[in-house]
């Protein structure tokens, strides 16, 4: 627990949420392509994680089967944890899931991570039969099952929906100690009390939503209490909060990049929502309306300098109290070169000031700074004893040869 006016913790890894969202205009194939490369980029330069989510209708966002995804990015990247963002539960027979999670982790050396939420668009569970309001209950009926599966025990269940019967996994995860889970939370609680109830991570993936961003630190407090109930730990920097960035060298050419494919995320939130949006006539009054009152579902959005995200992720540790793990949500509002140019601009400016990587060069400069007389004075004096010792050689070598 923070004491009592204690700086809350910053976070000290980040990573990126990807839905993914892409353009209906483009190229499906490149598009895909294309998030693959992002994740290489973040490997490349430090990023600790990459979360990558499951939809199945609406158009926009086209992986299916994340852990089919990130095997792939597996096999492109050495060092970046790889996450399920997130596995719909109510999808999938938990035995079938386990089995493929357990796959992945063993393709991937160990960096698997497992993402749970009930599922999010509404159109999904229509096409697959699945009763909106049992939504919730099937995520927990599934994870009472899958998480013993994961930790290699044996399960016997029966639900309206799944059966297991002596149910075990013949090839348990790569990781020792298990694949980790991180249970999606938006602003209801239940998410949390999941979360606590099975010693699972936090993953807010509303954190820059008004009411979300309200409800971080309630949400925080019913996880600490189902956990320790639970007989669990609490551990902060296991939770991990989601929200839109995009950065540029100025404002002006953050705001301008934005706009490039702002259009599209208010065309998808139109057409989902079947109403109009009063602020999305021109690019520009979309992008003031994200970063200033914000999207529906997407939250405010940070869109500005490296300066700006590191204000954004500071006001984020102080309303949780402190949070571990940062993620960028990834919606491909600016095209490919901005996008990569704003990951590049994070890694460069917004993470060292949070891992403070340059604190010991600082205390160094400023060492040589408080000591620069004595420094200079030591370096006079050496000179001058320099030209004492070997003066007569200089004053040897200044002298014109004989015979010119």
């Amino acid at each position: 627990m923070n004491q009592p006016n204690a700086t809350p913790a910053g976070p000290t890894r980040f990573g990126f949420f990807i839905a993914p969202y892409h353009p209906l205009n483009g190229n499906p194939t490149l598009q895909i392509q294309r998030d693959l490369e992002l994740v290489e980029l973040a490997d490349r330069l430090g990023y600790a994680e990459a979360w990558v989510g499951e939809h199945h209708s609406a158009g926009m966002e086209i992986i299916a089967a994340p852990e089919v995804f990130l095997a792939a990015a597996a096999q492109r990247t050495q060092q970046i944890r790889l996450g399920t963002g997130v596995n719909s539960l109510p999808y999938h027979q938990p035995m079938m899931l386990a089995d493929r999670l357990a796959l992945a982790d063993h393709l991937s050396k160990g960096r698997m991570m497992m993402g749970i939420g009930p599922g999010q668009l509404a159109s999904d569970a229509a096409m697959m039969g699945v009763p909106p309001a049992r939504q919730r209950e099937m995520m927990h009926e599934s994870l009472a099952a899958l998480a013993p599966l994961l930790r290699g025990e044996v399960v016997s269940a029966k639900t309206d929906w799944f059966e297991l019967n002596d149910a075990r996994l013949q090839l348990l995860p790569y990781q020792q100690d298990g694949i980790e889970l991180a249970v999606a939370s938006t602003i209801s609680p239940s998410g949390a009390v999941l979360a606590g109830k099975h010693g699972a991570g936090l993953l807010s993936l509303a954190a820059s939503d008004p009411s979300g961003y309200e409800a971080l630190m309630p949400n925080w407090k019913v996880y600490e209490q189902t956990m320790t109930a639970n007989g669990h730990t609490v551990d902060r920097a296991k939770w991990r909060l989601v929200a839109p960035m995009h950065i540029a060298e100025t404002r002006e050419q953050a705001r301008r990049e934005a706009e490039w494919g702002v259009g599209h995320l208010v065309d998808y939130m139109k057409r989902l929502s079947g109403m109009d949006m009063p602020w999305g006539d021109t690019a520009a009054a979309a992008v003031e309306q994200w970063t200033g009152p914000g999207f529906p579902s997407f939250g405010r959005a940070t869109i500005g300098t490296p300066d700006d995200a590191i204000a954004a992720i500071e006001a984020l540790a102080q309303q949780s109290g402190g949070f571990g793990i940062f993620l960028v949500l990834g919606l491909n509002v600016a095209d490919w070169d901005a996008t990569l140019r704003s990951a590049r601009l994070f890694a460069e400016h917004v993470i060292p000031h949070f891992t403070r990587a340059n604190r010991n060069r600082e205390a160094s400069l400023n060492w040589a700074n408080e000591n620069s007389e004595r420094f200079m004075t030591g370096l006079r004096a050496g000179i001058e004893a320099a030209f004492v010792t070997h003066g007569q050689a200089l004053a040897d070598a200044l002298q014109p040869e004989e015979g010119n």
